[in-house]
């Protein structure tokens, strides 16, 4: 039998990557709204209690109105706006963090996708904290550059304007008060007793995320972390941590292929998460490489979907397999 799934914001960014991740998939039938209906309240409510899983793609207001809309007790709602995410009885849609959340999602009929940037720091955040490495204060920074699309259509429609101001052509700091709407995520889903400092840029390029905290003072070199995180993650399909590459001897051929720069969009149009550990034993640098519109958006939004339903976990999602 068919799963009926409904996309609520189905013409906005993440609405349309989701559907393009149904392509291909027979166990999915999609139920369509007219166009000229998107917005009528009886009609979305008549299809949210008709799905098995609606996915809201919307603005934060619209998230919550839409949820108002459920009277189908068994329609799974998968929330990809900001609204949810810090919301009692909202369960977190990460399930590599911990058994925990895994099982939370599976039994879930209420899962929020986290926030792109919110992704690849808690990614990198939450095993420090859960295994105490780092404690609930301490005090830590997080910069993480990203390609114009996690805008959404109004900064995607700026930044191909052919009138645009020159400020477009170099990355921008944005969400100077450290205001930024990832950040109470952040801080609750790690365990944080203060926010870090958050520094977002916006840069000249569609897709594409990469996350940056560095470190100092865990107690572990930076070969011992590295293999802390491969283990944190081994079992996980959409988060991979890359070889280490730090002059370890020329033998061991899983460690000898150098690495000069990272680029933000190398996984653009992938569903997984790559984590980097870079630097020295002194000063160590945690990197997450991955697209904020597929584990920041759209594919988190699916796996999100396969894992309640008892999918395959990777099912319609492009991802590098572990080997």
């Amino acid at each position: 039998m068919k799963h009926k799934i409904f996309i609520d914001g189905s013409e906005g960014t993440t609405g349309l990557k989701i559907y393009e991740r149904f392509r291909g998939r027979d166990d999915i039938e999609i139920l369509q709204i007219d166009a000229d209906m998107r917005k009528n309240p009886d009609e979305r409510r008549r299809l949210i209690n008709a799905s098995d899983v609606c996915f809201l793609c919307l603005p934060d207001e619209a998230a919550r109105e839409a949820v108002s809309l459920v009277e189908n007790e068994k329609t799974i709602i998968v929330d990809t706006s900001t609204a949810h995410r810090t919301a009692a009885g909202w369960d977190y849609g990460f399930p590599e963090l911990s058994p925990a959340h895994r099982q939370a999602i599976k039994n879930s009929r209420r899962i929020c996708v986290p926030g792109c940037h919110a992704t690849g720091a808690i990614a990198l955040l939450y095993p420090l904290l859960a295994k105490g490495l780092v404690s609930p204060d301490h005090p830590l920074a997080i910069h993480s550059i990203t390609g114009y699309s996690g805008g959404g259509k109004k900064m995607i429609a700026d930044y191909k304007d052919i009138a645009r101001s020159d400020e477009y052509d170099a990355p921008m700091l944005y969400a100077l008060g450290q205001q930024h709407k990832h950040l109470p995520e952040i801080v609750k889903v790690c365990g944080f007793s203060r926010a870090p400092h958050f520094l977002p840029v916006v840069a000249d390029y569609y897709a594409g995320m990469l996350v940056t905290v560095p470190i100092y003072d865990v107690g572990l070199s930076l070969r011992e972390l590295h293999d802390f995180y491969a283990d944190y993650y081994a079992e996980a399909q959409l988060v991979n941590v890359a070889l280490l590459c730090d002059g370890a001897d020329e033998k061991d051929e899983k460690r000898t292929v150098p690495v000069s720069h990272l680029a933000a969009n190398a996984l653009a149009s992938r569903d997984d998460l790559l984590i980097h550990l870079t630097g020295n034993d002194e000063r160590i640098v945690l990197c997450a490489q991955f697209d904020n519109l597929g584990k920041g958006a759209s594919g988190a939004a699916v796996q999100c979907m396969n894992v309640v339903l008892g999918c395959g976990e990777a099912e319609g999602l492009n991802i590098d397999k572990k080997s």
